[in-house]
């Protein structure tokens, strides 16, 4: 069993003593043969292990494609970088790009947050970073970078995905939305709509869907002229209270109308006033549900409020 956990195989242990006596606690020396493995122990008995090739007992690793995100990128060396992506198919993996910024490459001259391109993947397991092969840039989202409130809106939406998704957790319907967003900040005028809508469907894709309907604490359909509040702890409106142990907090039901539109589609049209409302309300249902601020989401709602 030692030599098992050694050499990370299923070995075959061959013994010359028929009784089968226990290994000397001990070993000294480790020696390596054509195709097995001795061990010397005190005593100076061989004990000799059949060891099969673990390239040919397993065999390599398969390169993987998918399509991704880059929503995080660190440089590794000269030459390498560390880079998170956001994938179609395998969700946010993390992995090593060796000399991704050579000329002769194959990763389009490095990799550079919010691009959207197709990445070859060696995955070893959820716990370790893939080995990077290959990364064919496919679009740049020049948009996102021709004004400051599109910019805000796109790396808020990197942070989302970065702090809402699990790492090897596919989300191929937030990946679609983040496609989508991304295109839509080619209008100046549509980063904050965009941002909403995209707040609206990491939510959904996370598991903390607000509800929309009902009263979070009586079940019954919510009154629109009466005041409302929206319990975080619970998820969802209710009627607000003052004076109330946890009176939650206070909202306009044009908040919640223009909620209830981006649920019908993420990228509804609604007054500026009440769509900031709306973006900073499930910005701070975020930041609960996260454990904590996530600073380009929180700088992104003080600037569209300037």
């Amino acid at each position: 069993m030692v030599l098992q956990i050694l050499l990370g195989i299923a070995d075959v242990l061959v013994r010359d003593d028929a009784g089968g006596a226990l290994f000397d606690d001990r070993v000294d020396k480790l020696e390596v043969h054509a195709g097995a493995y001795s061990l010397r122990s005190e005593s100076g008995d061989d004990r000799r292990c059949i060891r099969r090739d673990p390239v040919l007992f397993f065999g390599t690793l398969p390169t993987v494609h998918d399509d991704a995100f880059c929503i995080r990128v660190w440089d590794w060396s000269e030459t390498s970088q560390t880079v998170s992506l956001f994938c179609r198919a395998h969700g946010v993996v993390r992995g090593l790009a060796k000399g991704a910024k050579r000329d002769d490459a194959r990763f389009s001259g490095g990799f550079e947050l919010f691009t959207r391109g197709q990445v070859g993947l060696i995955l070893k397991s959820t716990d370790a970073m893939a080995t990077l092969t290959a990364w064919d840039l496919t679009e740049t989202f020049t948009g996102a970078r021709a004004n400051l409130s599109a910019f805000y809106a796109a790396m808020a939406m990197l942070d989302l995905v970065h702090h809402m998704i699990r790492d090897h957790d596919p989300h191929p319907v937030l990946f679609d939305a983040l496609a989508l967003s991304a295109n839509k900040l080619s209008k100046a005028d549509r980063a904050l709509g965009t941002l909403a809508g995209f707040l609206w469907e990491v939510l959904v894709e996370s598991g903390y869907r607000p509800e929309l309907e009902r009263d979070v604490r009586s079940s019954e359909s919510l009154d629109l002229s009466a005041p409302l509040a929206f319990d975080a702890r619970l998820g969802g409106f209710t009627r607000w209270e003052k004076g109330a142990a946890d009176e939650g907090w206070r909202v306009r039901p044009q908040t919640l109308e223009v909620l209830r539109a981006l649920a019908l589609r993420p990228h509804a049209l609604a007054p500026s006033d009440d769509l900031l409302r709306a973006a900073k309300l499930l910005s701070a249902y975020v930041r609960e549900t996260a454990g904590g601020p996530i600073p380009s989401v929180d700088g992104a709602m003080r600037a569209f409020s300037v």
